[in-house]
């Protein structure tokens, strides 16, 4: 018998993703009553119904393998380690790009802002900042809020920061069922100097495509923005939650002063 927890599940994706019913039924070629049945739990989707809705709604893979089990399914999606010999060209895909970044930073996040590897030019530019050192794992939001981090060196950092909790926001409103997300989230409300209003998420303001990112160190100031790579249509739970971030100088002042860390040690030019 249709329990109707499927049903909860797709409403509560369809308020995320904002779209009706009509055009839901519509976008996956599904019987509007069929899929008001399926919501209402009077009816009891297939699997191959329950893997169009969650296309049409753009559900993350991890997400799609809850729907299959609450529809009484078998998840369908893996979950793999990097390290694993069956990502292996995954992982030299990660690696190529890191290296073809250089001189310049990039880091790999997972979906709870984790570092899971970073190039060289990463650890050369951290090595301007070495009072920089938080507590816990290395985690790329952590390292921006915490007052140990980057926090006083980052010039605007207030604006900055402001982008960067409401992205995390609506990342927490978008999946609910991630305790690490809301985790990390009130941790970082919680850190000194943090305004408690950004504790209020403002979920209809939409995000800047791009956060230009200032720090100052030594009287210099470096300037960055930074693009996102993702990978385009993963079958694995792993690849689709990775993200590669690569930060570029936004001047010529930037460009040289990064890759003269190249060949001399940060120390030597900032006294860090």
């Amino acid at each position: 018998m249709p329990t109707g927890h499927v049903g909860r599940l797709l409403r509560h994706w369809r308020a995320v993703r904002r779209v009706a019913q009509l055009a839901l039924a519509v976008e996956a070629d599904v019987s509007a009553r069929h899929l008001s049945y399926v919501e209402g739990g009077r009816a009891q989707p297939s699997r191959q119904m329950v893997l169009r809705l969650a296309e049409a709604l753009q559900i993350p893979l991890r997400e799609r393998n809850t729907l299959l089990l609450a529809a009484g399914y078998a998840p369908l999606f893996r979950e793999t380690d990097l390290n694993t010999p069956e990502m292996a060209e995954a992982r030299r895909a990660v690696e190529f790009i890191l290296a073809q970044q250089e001189p310049f930073a990039a880091i790999v996040l997972d979906r709870h802002w984790n570092q899971l590897m970073a190039n060289s030019a990463t650890r050369r530019f951290l090595e301007l900042f070495p009072e920089c050192v938080p507590p816990g794992p290395a985690n790329s939001l952590r390292m921006m809020f915490h007052p140990q981090g980057l926090r006083p060196f980052v010039q605007g950092w207030e604006d900055v920061a402001a982008r960067l909790i409401q992205r995390l926001h609506r990342e927490a409103a978008a999946n609910p069922a991630d305790p690490k997300l809301g985790a990390l989230l009130e941790e970082l409300l919680g850190y000194p100097g943090v305004p408690s209003r950004w504790g209020t998420p403002d979920l209809d303001r939409p995000p800047a495509p791009l956060l230009p990112l200032c720090f100052q160190r030594g009287g210099q100031t470096l300037r960055f923005f930074s693009t996102i790579t993702t990978f385009g249509t993963p079958q694995d739970i792993t690849l689709q939650e990775l993200r590669i971030e690569c930060f570029f100088p936004a001047d010529e002042a930037t460009r040289a002063a990064i890759v003269r860390l190249r060949d001399v040690p940060a120390a030597a030019i900032y006294g860090a």
